[in-house]
């Protein structure tokens, strides 16, 4: 298994007889699970000898197949975002453990919990986009179009070739969940959230260089919910 850990950053471990149902602490690890591990390393991989629960996100969790699958792309995109293991990384475990809060409390679309995670943790990683001024003149913003590779807006003398249009409303969503502005960005609409979820996820591959395994997943389940929900006419397609 792999655990996140506040002061050794990623570690490798085993957990020996976890899945057999006479485990002492078989259910402690469960995925998305805030616990307390007692570790001795082994020759190669750390082994896991005592668990103690802190709080169990992942069996809250597991009943609501949405949030459930959100709570996978926090976990996985952390790993890849947190490059070197054994070394303190806690920024990215704060960002974990408060994104794991957020889909448990039910309050916030899972969604916009899933983006404003994945653009702060690419903050914290040295890839933090400006969706206000312009990334290369610093004109101020908010300007109509967006340049990933450039990171983030660009004004109209500034756009280069590749630049999409982006409405008013997505920017804005866009600049309320990284800042974790959270009244912005509940007040925004399907349309705009559609949009800023399409920004993210690119944004994403262009410094991970590759998608993630779960966040197709995760959106297929949110769009499964969200169609249900949607009763603004500006979403009714023809």
């Amino acid at each position: 298994m792999t655990l996140l850990t506040q002061d050794h950053g990623l570690i490798r471990a085993v957990a020996k007889g976890v899945r057999k149902p006479s485990s002492r602490f078989g259910s402690r690890l469960q995925p998305l699970n805030l616990v307390q591990v007692m570790l001795y390393q082994g020759r190669n991989l750390a082994n896991v000898s005592a668990v103690d629960s802190v709080h169990l996100y992942g069996s809250e969790l597991a009943s609501d197949y949405v949030r459930w699958s959100a709570g996978h792309v926090l976990v996985e995109a952390t790993e890849r975002l947190v490059t070197e293991e054994q070394e303190p990384s806690r920024p990215h475990y704060r960002l974990l453990i408060s994104g794991l809060a957020a889909l448990r409390d039910q309050t916030r679309d899972p969604r916009l919990v899933i983006d404003a995670f994945l653009l702060r943790s690419l903050a914290t990683g040295g890839w933090a986009p400006s969706f206000d001024d312009c990334t290369q003149c610093g004109d101020t913003g908010p300007h109509p179009w967006i340049h990933l590779p450039s990171g983030g807006a660009v004004c109209q003398d500034c756009k280069p070739s590749g630049a999409v249009s982006i409405s008013p409303a997505t920017s804005a969503l866009l600049g309320a969940l990284l800042s974790a502005d959270w009244a912005v960005a509940d007040a925004a609409g399907p349309t705009a959230r559609r949009a800023a979820s399409g920004v993210v996820a690119a944004y994403l591959q262009l410094h991970l260089e590759r998608d993630l395994r779960s966040l197709p997943i995760a959106d297929k389940a949110w769009l499964s919910e969200l169609s249900v929900k949607l009763t603004s006419e500006e979403d009714v397609v023809a």
